[in-house]
């Protein structure tokens, strides 16, 4: 009896001491028309560092009983009221719980300073989803997928090949942030010299932060355009800084991560153990992206078999290339080109889900 009320008194203590009051916004202030086939509302949940997390949750209006569960986040520098809640509201269309959260330091979660990354925390941001998930009354805690959009596509991959109980990840346009920090796009620096370049501007970057007091930021999607910027950066401006994706908390919209916010992804490969996962993965890329090759790499990482552009399935694992699609173009619903009957087929038989109907 003792060792019982310790634990509880434990548990209490802990829940409050995660409580820290974040500042949600109530009002619907998405990049996209809210659904009224899904009811819709504000909670947050903490990680295990003790940041608190904000989040969307989504539920087809009427359901009853013990639900199929999806958590989403991504892109990488965007918030949840951009792509994750676009992909939720669909989701939660189609039969699902879904929730859609802003990571830690960013949007209305907790975490200071804010606009920093990591590898190992953003994957444990999706873990605490799954934690919450998995307590709720109308979740059934074996029927949990999760979706990560670009980078929160890799950071998806790595909780999949961490955690048993998500039992089916979706990593749409994804990008492997370890990757990109530590070869640049295309490989383009991808030698121990410019890494060392770059762990010396680093270096040099956290010293005069310390003297300054404060982190400098690295700027958003740029704006306004230079005539010579590559097709993708305009394709990345069309969304971020257009009524189309704008959002006042993105930093991809504006300010951007912190110039070092990216440093450990350097040398702390995500995809590390992508090979070891059992549970089902669906990635899902545009033909034209210039990120597709993310993807091709974490596919061949699983199976060890490469696809060289084309759809493929090697057991549980499947990549699907959209013909003509760039990356941009699974941020939403411009193009129609975001495969959610894929996405949907995909969690239904992944989560063994009776599907109730829309």
């Amino acid at each position: 009896m003792a060792t019982l009320l310790m634990a509880a008194c434990t548990n209490n203590n802990m829940n409050d001491s995660m409580k820290q009051g974040l500042n949600m916004t109530q009002e619907w202030d998405k990049v996209f028309p809210q659904s009224d086939k899904v009811e819709h509302q504000k909670v947050t949940f903490h990680n295990r560092y003790g940041i608190e997390l904000a989040a969307d949750l989504y539920k087809p209006k009427k359901a009853e009983g013990r639900l199929a569960a999806i958590a989403v986040s991504g892109p990488f520098g965007a918030v949840k009221e951009q792509s994750s809640g676009l992909y939720a509201q669909h989701m939660a269309e189609r039969g699902f719980l879904t929730i859609a959260f802003d990571p830690s330091y960013t949007g209305e979660s907790g975490g200071e300073p804010r606009r920093m990354a990591s590898p190992d925390i953003n994957t444990e941001d999706f873990l605490a989803a799954v934690d919450y998930l998995s307590v709720r009354d109308d979740v059934d805690s074996d029927r949990i997928g999760i979706i990560g959009i670009c980078g929160f596509g890799g950071m998806a991959i790595n909780a999949a090949a961490l955690d048993p109980r998500i039992k089916a990840t979706v990593a749409s346009t994804m990008y492997d942030m370890s990757r990109v920090n530590r070869e640049g796009y295309f490989g383009s620096s991808n030698s121990p010299d410019a890494r060392d370049a770059q762990r010396l501007a680093m270096a040099k970057q956290r010293t005069a932060d310390y003297r300054n007091g404060s982190y400098a930021m690295a700027g958003g999607v740029v704006d306004p355009l230079p005539d010579d910027a590559p097709w993708f950066v305009k394709d990345y401006h069309a969304y971020y800084k257009t009524p189309r994706g704008y959002h006042p908390r993105s930093g991809n919209s504006n300010d951007g991560w912190t110039v070092v916010g990216c440093q450990s992804f350097i040398n702390q490969p995500l995809l590390s153990m992508a090979s070891e996962i059992k549970t089902p993965v669906l990635l899902v890329h545009g033909e034209k992206a210039h990120s597709r090759y993310f993807s091709e790499g974490a596919f061949e990482q699983m199976t060890g078999k490469k696809c060289e552009g084309k759809s493929m399935t090697v057991g549980n694992k499947e990549i699907m290339i959209i013909p003509g699609a760039t990356h941009v173009d699974l941020y939403d619903d411009v193009a129609g080109v975001i495969p959610y009957d894929k996405i949907e087929s995909f969690f239904l038989g992944s989560l063994q889900f009776e599907h109730g109907g829309r």
